[in-house]
């Protein structure tokens, strides 16, 4: 037998009926205003919008809202969302959905900080070491991307698809998952 030690940083809320208290743990954290990042109508059609707004608002929690993150995220998306949050001055980023939303989040919470193009942090000309708080509520198990530090992104222009960290500042500070939501996926 190996020993080993194992630590993830990640608080995880398991269960039926965690998503409402994403604002609790939000605010417990000291974040007043976040990006509520999202991909398309799922989260609509679920309920999961209006559990995470009412959650927000219950606990006092500014939020600005930007949808159409897509399946394999673009680094233009990640852009447009660094340059709001910079605009809005938002001290946390809440990711809503699968890997997509969440690996999105992770640039965008390390682009906030990060002086310059943050697709040099991708191709090892330049690093990105701080982020701001991430939370995310996982709609669609998959990749992992809820308890890791690592996010891909596609630059479209050039045909890359890379990878991303900001070391230990790029793990979701918490993740809820409530399993009944992903009774609404599709079986496929």
């Amino acid at each position: 037998m190996n020993n080993f030690a194992f630590y993830n940083p990640t608080k995880v809320l398991f269960g039926k009926e965690t998503i409402g208290q994403i604002g609790k743990e939000i605010e417990e954290n000291a974040v007043k205003k976040v990006l509520l990042l999202y991909g398309k109508s799922s989260i609509f059609k679920n309920g999961v919008y209006d559990k995470t707004v009412a959650s927000l608002k219950e606990n006092g929690i500014e939020f600005v809202e930007l949808g159409g993150v897509k399946p394999n995220p673009v680094l233009a998306k990640v852009n447009e969302a660094i340059d709001l949050c910079k605009k809005e001055n938002v001290d946390g980023i809440l990711a809503v959905g699968g890997g997509s939303v969440i690996d999105s989040a992770k640039v965008i919470a390390a682009g906030f900080y990060f002086d310059g193009n943050i697709w040099d942090c991708f191709e090892g000309k330049a690093a990105a070491t701080k982020s701001l708080p991430i939370f995310t509520i996982l709609t669609l198990s998959a990749t992992g991307s809820e308890m890791n530090a690592f996010a891909v992104v596609t630059k479209e222009d050039e045909y890359k698809k890379w990878a991303f960290t900001a070391g230990s500042s790029s793990y979701p500070t918490v993740t809820v998952i409530d399993p009944e939501i992903q009774f609404t996926l599709p079986k496929e």
